[in-house]
């Protein structure tokens, strides 16, 4: 068989912009806000979590503009994009940073936050018009259920602790109603697939996405009242993280790649909801923390490093405008 060498980029600016730079600029974010809420916990400067919200969000605004450009150069490469699982999976994690960008951006400007809120609410829901296309018209292998699938569909719970800050409880509730619902269905699926057959150790990072919609779900209950529902899922949370923990060299058994980014929202939300519940949670809160905050940044940089090395493109198989 003869070697056929990658299909070179076109000269032009961010015509190959690799959306898996942005899990891990989601799971930066996410360390922020837990900063921000670590303060009601423990005695840390509040300047903290807010340093890492602006860096984060001006991070984001790059990427997406650099993003946005090649999407905007040929409009069909997002179809393109999707049709592949780090594609997929880091289309949505940008499509959820809008999300986070709105409630970072809440106790400076409550204008541009709702706005950017808004603008999160719609641009997923032309995110998943063309998500459904692409499964209707590509092969079955691409709907198979995988736990990207919680950044897809449950991701609007990201939207829903915005929502909240803005007292719209009863859309508050209608989502996180929804998203239960689709989170369950998901993990059921997901825990059948891992029994009948063992996860390729490529894409065994993935796996740790399931740990998002336990703590977003505690989080966006606790917000609601749900205190019960809350510590439930704070608890889960912990079952999960020490499983997490026990199969640490299974996980990842094939070496840092791209797909190392699904590890650090997950962290950085359990940290948050265990900070925000405080009391018995206070202390696996701060311990959580000051691990995302070792993990979070490091994998950033190296996924950063590879995109700035032009390798990142390639070993994701990223489309070109």
């Amino acid at each position: 068989m003869a070697f056929k060498a990658p299909k070179p980029t076109p000269g032009g600016l961010w015509r190959r912009v690799p959306p898996a730079i942005f899990p891990s600029i989601m799971g930066f974010l996410g360390l922020g806000i837990a900063w921000r809420r670590a303060v009601a916990a423990y005695p840390v400067p509040a300047g903290i979590g807010e340093a890492l919200l602006g860096a984060g969000v001006i991070l984001f605004a790059f990427a997406a503009i650099a993003y946005g450009s090649k999407i905007a150069r040929r409009p069909a490469v997002l179809a393109e994009e999707l049709r592949i699982l780090p594609g997929r999976a880091g289309v949505s994690a940008m499509v959820l940073c809008i999300y986070l960008s709105s409630i970072a951006l809440f106790p400076y400007s409550p204008d541009a936050a709702l706005w950017l809120l808004w603008a999160g609410f719609a641009v997923h829901g032309a995110f998943l018009c063309v998500l459904f296309y692409v499964f209707a018209t590509g092969p079955a292998e691409q709907r198979r259920v995988n736990p990207v699938w919680h950044l897809n569909f449950v991701g609007f719970i990201i939207g829903a602790l915005s929502a909240y800050s803005f007292e719209f409880y009863s859309l508050t509730l209608v989502i996180f109603a929804l998203t239960a619902i689709m989170a369950a269905a998901i993990w059921s699926v997901s825990v059948d697939q891992i029994i009948r057959a063992d996860v390729p150790a490529p894409l065994r990072p993935l796996l740790a996405i399931h740990l998002a919609p336990v703590a977003l779900l505690g989080l966006v209950g606790n917000a609601l009242g749900l205190n019960v529902l809350a510590t439930g899922c704070a608890g889960v949370a912990a079952l999960l993280m020490l499983w997490y923990l026990g199969r640490g060299f299974w996980l990842t058994e094939a070496g840092f790649s791209a797909l190392w980014g699904a590890f650090t929202f997950p962290l950085a939300a359990t940290a948050s909801l265990w900070l925000t519940l405080g009391g018995i949670w206070r202390i696996p809160g701060g311990i959580a923390l000051i691990a995302a905050s070792l993990i979070v940044p490091a994998i950033l940089y190296r996924i950063l490093k590879l995109w700035a090395g032009g390798q990142l493109a390639l070993k994701t198989n990223a489309a070109i405008a």
